[in-house]
Formats: C-alpha cells, structure tokens, sequence
C-alpha cells in the first residue's frame, strides 16, 4: 500500500501543474508489464459509483502474453486490449453484454497471427472483438493494389500499443481515459502514429473513443479508417432493428442484393445464410453528427453508435446472422470507406488523404439504451436527423465485383 501512495502522490504532483489528473503509464517500451488494481478508494474518491482499473496478462495457448485493461466504472465494464490495437474485448452493463461469440474464443496475441494467410484473410483468426480498429494505411477486403497484396482490414486489429496511460480526472465526474499509442511504419511506404484514447465516466452506461492519426512522413499518404463494432444478442435476434438517418444505401454485392428490401431488419441464427453487408451514406445535422441504432424486436433494448460524418462520412452494415456457433453477429461500422479493396474505392473518391505532419481525428460514442424510453429517444434523434430527407435505395452494388 506504501507503494501504491507514493505512485499516487507523484503522480499528483507531476500532473497537478497542468492537467488535474492521476496519471499512470501502464505499458511502455522500456518498462515491464506488471499487474496494476487501481479503485477509487485507493484515490480517496468518495462517489456513488466506486470504480476501478485492473491490468492483467493472459497466458497459454495463442493469448500467452496478451495484456488486457479491465475498467469498471461502478456500472458499466469494459476490457481493453492493449496488445491488439486498443480494441474493446467486450462491454456489459449489469447482465446486458455489448459483444458476441466468435469461434475465437481466445485473445490472440498479435505474434502467432499471419496477416498474409487464407489469402489475405489471416486477420479472421483473431476476430472476437466489441470493437476492432480498422485501418490506418488500409481497410477493405483483401485483394493486389499498386502491385501490393493489401490484407483484410490493415494492420492495426494486430499492432501492439507502444504506449499505454491512465489519466483519471482529479474533479467531478472523475472522467477515466485510457490512452495508447500505435505505430504504423514501413520504410519508404508509411509513418503513421495512432493516438488512441478511450474515455468513460463513473456510473456511465456510455464510453468513447478519440483517436488521433498524424501522419509523421514528409510526404502526402492515403488512409483509411474504419471501426467494426460488433453486436450479438440481447440486441440482436429474430426481428431485430437496425435505425439511422439514411441518404443513400446500396447492397455491397449482388449476395446483398436479395435483401435489400429488408436491409433493416434481421433474422433469427439461419444455416448457410452466411452474410450481407449494405454500405450506407448517412444524413447528419449541421455539425455533422449522426447517431446509428440498433435495437432488439420489442424496441426495449438497444445500442448507438455516435459519430461525425466530417471524420466518418460513411458507414458499413454487416449482418452475419448464420448460426450461433458460426457466429451470429451484427457489425456497425462508421469509416472513411466501405469495405470494397482500396482499388475500388479511389473512384468513389473514399480514399482520402493526409498531408505531412497532418492529423485526422475520428470519435464515436458508444450507448446502451437500457430500456423503452431510451430506444425511443434514440430512434427520435434519428428521425430529426433525417429531418424528411428522402433515402436513395440503389438496387445495384457501387463496385462490379466481378472484376476480380
């Protein structure tokens, strides 16, 4: 306990000057992983909602070595993966879990993954998470750009932080953010760092992530981000709801195109369904936020997805409702892009830019909706949104496939 006051009180006072904030570094180049259980009590903060920050290290099989951030914030909990990408494990609020269940059932460690296998697919034998960070360099199904195999989805699913922090507010709400830091970099091809940050506050049922890329490169280079966030049951069953305010969608492949007049609504668990995926251009408001909901068939209980269309412009709608054991999964997925290969998207003129030493900030703020009213709160933002805006409903995929 000594130790833990001393850390307490030096991280006090290298903060108090500018940020009125404990501060942890949890992971870093030059300091070895060690177990960390942090409480509220432990900082002397009195609050409805007691909370605390746990780091752990997984061991055997495909996880060994595998460092995972459990944060519990009194009402909601979340696991944070810092050795894959930052990304969201799973979340619960009492006995709601905002997750699903992949055949991968183990968090595996980034070393025993190769991206390159299954043809470009290797990113597949790790996928189980809430959230998993898509990009930066590249998002997209698999496929030769410029003369370059590009992998599912880019590296960063698959990149280890090199920097983990915690900062908890030292003044109500006693916001805790976890921050980490991702390097992309490639000689001659990329210098892109990932400030990612996730931020919730005690006694939420809401958290967020601001994630900052800069391009550190003396040149120009394309990115692309997207964020597969993923949603099974109590949200997803048997006449389930997907809700936003719609300019345009499309069906991503001519599989998708027998669906379409129900893109918006689910099945139960279906044998050989497989998937189909919709890309999805959304309206916002004048500042350009926009909200996605999904919500169970009673409207009782449901999930949304915050974001800006400045940052997101656009958005991907995944719906994997084969069996359960195949994995029975919804993805809402707001990004710069679809998922079509980064060849296909420079026409669509999804492919955007960042200039040397420039940054690019993508947010999202994710809630659960615990009951009617709030669905129907959710559901009538949506509806504002939309504002009586009609929905283009294009029959044909934006990309011919068939080229391949």
């Amino acid at each position: 306990m000594t130790s833990l006051k001393l850390l307490v009180a030096l991280g006090a006072l290298t903060t108090a000057s500018h940020a009125l904030a404990w501060d942890y570094v949890l992971l870093d180049t030059d300091k070895a992983v060690q177990g960390l259980h942090l409480t509220s009590e432990q900082l002397g903060i009195k609050t409805e909602r007691p909370f605390s920050v746990t780091l752990r290290t997984l061991h055997g099989g495909r996880q060994e070595g595998v460092s995972i951030i459990d944060i519990d914030n009194g009402l909601m909990k979340l696991s944070v993966v810092p050795t894959r990408g930052m990304n969201v494990l799973q979340a619960s609020v009492g006995e709601v879990r905002l997750g699903w269940d992949s055949p991968v059932k183990e968090v595996v460690n980034p070393a025993f993954i190769e991206l390159s296998g299954r043809g470009g697919l290797g990113w597949l034998e790790g996928f189980n998470e809430l959230v998993t960070r898509c990009g930066y360099e590249w998002v997209g199904h698999p496929g030769i750009d410029n003369g370059e195999l590009l992998t599912l989805h880019g590296r960063a699913a698959n990149t280890p932080a090199s920097k983990v922090t915690l900062h908890i507010d030292e003044k109500p709400p006693y916001a805790i953010r976890l921050r980490g830091e991702l390097k992309e970099q490639a000689f001659k091809k990329v210098d892109f760092s990932v400030g990612t940050e996730l931020v919730t506050e005690p006694g939420s049922s809401s958290f967020t992530l601001n994630d900052r890329l800069t391009n550190n490169g003396d040149y120009p280079k394309e990115y692309q981000a997207l964020y597969h966030s993923n949603f099974s049951t109590p949200f997803l069953e048997q006449g389930a709801k997907f809700a936003a305010p719609v300019k345009q969608v499309s069906p991503f492949n001519d599989k998708a195109k027998g669906d379409l007049a129900d893109w918006q609504t689910y099945r139960g668990p279906t044998r050989d369904y497989d998937e189909a995926v919709y890309n999805v251009v959304p309206y916002a408001d004048a500042t350009g936020q926009t909200l996605a909901v999904l919500h169970n068939k009673a409207g009782s209980l449901g999930v949304s997805l915050g974001f800006n269309t400045q940052q997101l412009p656009v958005f991907s709608l995944w719906k994997n409702t084969d069996t359960q054991g195949q994995g029975y999964v919804t993805g809402l997925e707001p990004g710069t892009s679809f998922s079509y290969n980064r060849r296909y998207q420079r026409p669509l003129n999804l492919v955007p830019t960042i200039g040397a030493k420039e940054q690019r900030l993508f947010q999202i703020r994710y809630s659960v909706l615990a009951d009617k009213a709030a669905v129907d709160q959710a559901l009538s933002r949506v509806s504002q949104i939309q504002a009586g805006r009609e929905t283009e409903v294009r029959a044909t995929p934006l990309v011919d496939l068939a080229q391949e």
